[in-house]
């Protein structure tokens, strides 16, 4: 597989297209952005760790049924995936209050629900990725009522296998976005990444944040908050 001209770049990852006209690279980043971009730096050796973590858990959802655009991890930094068409809405869900659930509806940080909440937004850069409901997912023709129902269903699989996953590392995952895409033949795939920049990780015993909040809030030991991910995950 022969990397060939760069098709796109966005805040964290660059992609490439390859001699196989159905694969893509995907080149993560150390730039970092917050605050819907207004807040930019670098985290030395994010992405590597984001590229390794999130192989790693795709690879673990795989075996767990749910189909991703994972294909091989080529090294630190870049991996082949299937070429999707990246359905415009971001998933967002929830098992506990935390960043702007918390800010939007004046509660505090760290209630746990009862069962997970599930949000859209639509991914648009220009209106600042709005909240929607499925009726507006469907007016704009974002997706079709089959397609929301299997995102629905692959991100609470999701949920569920990576909550469990993670506390058995000493982690509560708080909450966290995922993307979908289409493939060629309309099969939807979980794309994207999963990692310290897409999820919220708490220390399962003290609640020290181990991910991009850190970078977002000025809490200092960014760094330090993915690689302790990265040892978590890999145990070393």
């Amino acid at each position: 597989m022969k990397k060939t001209e760069q098709l796109y770049e966005g805040k964290a990852k660059k992609v490439y297209a390859t001699d196989d006209d159905s694969i893509v690279i995907v080149s993560y980043k150390d730039d970092a952005t917050a605050l819907d971009g207004l807040k930019k730096g670098t985290i030395a050796g994010k992405g590597a760790v984001n590229n390794r973590m999130s192989n790693y858990l795709m690879r673990l959802l795989e075996k767990e049924g749910v189909k991703t655009h994972y294909v091989q991890e080529l090294n630190d930094r870049e991996t082949a995936v299937k070429k999707v068409k990246i359905i415009p809405l971001e998933v967002i869900v929830r098992n506990v209050s935390a960043g702007s659930f918390a800010k939007r509806y004046g509660v505090e940080e760290g209630i746990i629900f009862d069962e997970p909440t599930f949000e859209f937004s639509y991914k648009n850069d220009e209106l600042h990725d709005p909240l929607l409901n499925e009726s507006h997912a469907l007016a704009l023709k974002l997706a079709t009522k089959e397609e929301i129902a299997t995102i629905k269903a692959m991100a609470l699989k999701v949920n569920e296998v990576l909550k469990a996953y993670f506390l058995t590392l000493g982690v509560k995952l708080i909450d966290f976005k995922l993307e979908f895409g289409r493939l060629a033949d309309g099969t939807v795939v979980l794309a994207d990444e999963i990692s310290p920049d897409t999820c919220r990780f708490w220390d399962a015993k003290t609640g020290e944040k181990l991910d991009k909040d850190r970078f977002r809030r000025d809490m200092g030991g960014v760094e330090e908050a993915y690689n302790e991910m990265m040892r978590r995950v890999f145990g070393n």
